[in-house]
């Protein structure tokens, strides 16, 4: 296989491990802190979980190391979507593994959670490890987002694990994938089996994170990967000066990504879910908020702009959840097969008409035809609307323009509106991880170990204290049930993680809403430029501009 140079240079990388981590696994001793409840529903938590709830966060520290010495055999599995630095986590377990004991085994289960059940492993060596250090993607064993939750599933994971003598399992994933390693570490306990289950925080989304874990691995790269196209194309809004250019990012749930891309690059406008939702906004409220900015700065003679959408920001305005839940509702079960037997758009949308209420069907009718489709696309494996192929920024340019027309006829406005479309996601989720994110991964991956052999299961491997230089990160576990709480899916109460949302009384958001309306009405944009590997650390091992600003008192 042909390597490009940077690819060559990254595989000589060496990543940067916290301070009590790096003196020698011998030296690593085991300091535990107080005992842990959920962050909700402690009563129901502690009733599902008996024999993993209520365990101590632990931090290591420098010391002698008192664990007990064994021969470790670890299978590690990739679950959900790709991250940047997902390959030096494996990275990191596989050298603490090697660096302790020759002999310990690290195995990947191929495709995600699935290669556990079908029995499709690899043993890593050297020779395999070394193709993948510093490098994006998930392709050293690929992912998959199958689901382990029933007792038959967990029953064939001991089975699996016994025939190749695998005392523990690492699960690097996201919110859903970690509450799944916290339901199999508990049935693994409940039954005796003596194998251990240690999570890994991933998500570009940025939602994986509380008061311990400062922020989910992928989420540096990512954001800085969509903060260089982001710059980009301010940059050729502001040499054509034509366009208005409406940009989509990664985000569903929460507005991590868009918030963090407002603060490297200062758009002229980007929406914030979390705001949308605390204000009620409206469909219209967003577009005339939008127009108001395009007005401005038309009437400047400055016909181009940029705005920021949020992937998920649809499912936050109230009249459109509404609208939502009840499409869900109109399409479930044998109705599903009853609309999509028409055969024509005509037809389907007075099927749509005679379903929904009169206030969701008022603000149906002002979608574009186009949107309106995208609604009754292929559903999720739930049934429910898949919001992350609606086209947002489509939808917002569309009711920005129809907006504009009004102003033009009462004379407020006399520029020029001409929308251009783009969705980053994909780009971002597998491009060579930054110092950050390459230095983060292995000490995750390297810390993962620690915790397995010190014998803690049903842990989240930590490292805090990020918005410092590596040397002083610290190093440590928490138990995944306190990241928990009950929620309501498919007609019944699960455990999950709660996921983190933007919070808007946070350092990154104030920082935002402070400088905004500047930016709304003036060209303020910043080049953020490709990330860069080489060079003083200022530039180099930079955090994001989230993390910088929640660090400050």
């Amino acid at each position: 296989m042909k390597l490009s140079p940077l690819q060559q240079a990254r595989y000589q990388y060496s990543p940067k491990l916290p301070g009590m981590l790096a003196n020698g696994i011998s030296e690593i001793s085991v300091k535990e802190g107080q005992e842990t409840q959920s962050v909700a529903d402690q009563g129901k938590i502690a009733e599902l979980f008996p024999n993993t709830y209520g365990k101590k966060e632990i931090t290591f520290e420098k010391g002698q190391n008192t664990s007990t010495s064994q021969k470790q055999v670890v299978g590690v599995i990739l679950s959900g979507g790709q991250a940047p630095g997902g390959h030096n986590v494996i990275c990191g377990l596989y050298d603490a593994l090697k660096q302790t004991n020759k002999e310990n085994v690290l195995y990947g289960f191929k495709n995600g959670p699935i290669g556990l059940i079908e029995d499709d492993l690899l043993e890593f060596d050297d020779a395999y490890i070394n193709e993948y250090r510093n490098t994006g993607g998930f392709d050293i064993i690929g992912s998959g987002r199958t689901k382990l939750e029933t007792n038959e599933q967990f029953a064939i994971a001991v089975d699996v694990c016994k025939k190749h003598g695998i005392n523990a399992i690492v699960i690097i994933g996201g919110d859903d994938s970690n509450t799944n390693a916290a339901v199999l570490a508990e049935y693994f306990a409940a039954h005796n089996t003596g194998i251990q289950v240690i999570g890994c925080p991933k998500t570009i989304d940025g939602d994986l994170k509380n008061e311990d874990i400062e922020c989910s691995f992928g989420f540096d790269t990512a954001c800085k990967t969509y903060s260089e196209l982001i710059g980009n194309i301010e940059r050729d809004a502001n040499s054509a000066k034509k366009y208005w250019h409406f940009i989509k990012v990664m985000g569903r749930s929460a507005s991590h990504v868009a918030l963090e891309c407002a603060l490297e690059t200062q758009p002229n406008i980007c929406l914030i879910s979390e705001e949308v939702a605390e204000k009620a906004m409206s469909l219209s409220t967003i577009a005339n908020y939008i127009a108001d900015s395009v007005e401005a700065r038309g009437n400047k003679g400055m016909n181009f702009g940029v705005a920021v959408i949020p992937e998920g920001v649809v499912e936050f305005v109230p009249e459109f959840k509404a609208l939502i839940a009840e499409i869900n509702e109109l399409l479930a079960g044998e109705k599903a097969d009853a609309f999509n037997a028409l055969s024509t758009w005509t037809e389907k949308y007075a099927f749509i008409e005679q379903g929904l209420t009169k206030e969701s069907m008022g603000v149906f009718a002002i979608l574009p035809q186009g949107i309106q489709q995208q609604l009754f696309l292929e559903r999720d494996p739930h049934g429910n609307v898949q919001v992350s192929l609606i086209e947002s920024e489509k939808l917002f340019s569309a009711m920005v323009a129809e907006n504009l027309k009004a102003r033009k006829a009462n004379g407020t406005y006399n520029g020029k509106f001409n929308a251009l479309h783009h969705f980053f996601g994909y780009e971002g989720r597998c491009a060579f991880p930054s110092n950050f994110d390459s230095d983060y991964c292995y000490s995750l991956g390297f810390n993962a170990f620690m915790l397995i052999q010190y014998g803690y299961t049903g842990y989240l491997s930590k490292v805090s204290n990020l918005s410092k230089p590596a040397i002083e990160w610290v190093a440590g576990g928490m138990p995944i049930t306190k990241m928990m709480n009950i929620e309501r899916r498919h007609g019944e109460d699960k455990p999950v993680i709660r996921k983190a949302l933007v919070e808007l009384d946070g350092n990154p958001f104030k920082y935002f809403a402070a400088h905004r309306e500047d930016w709304a009405v003036n060209t303020c944009y910043i080049y953020p430029g490709a990330i860069q590997y080489y060079g003083p650390a200022e530039v180099c091992d930079i955090t994001t501009r989230t993390l910088a600003l929640e660090s400050e008192k």
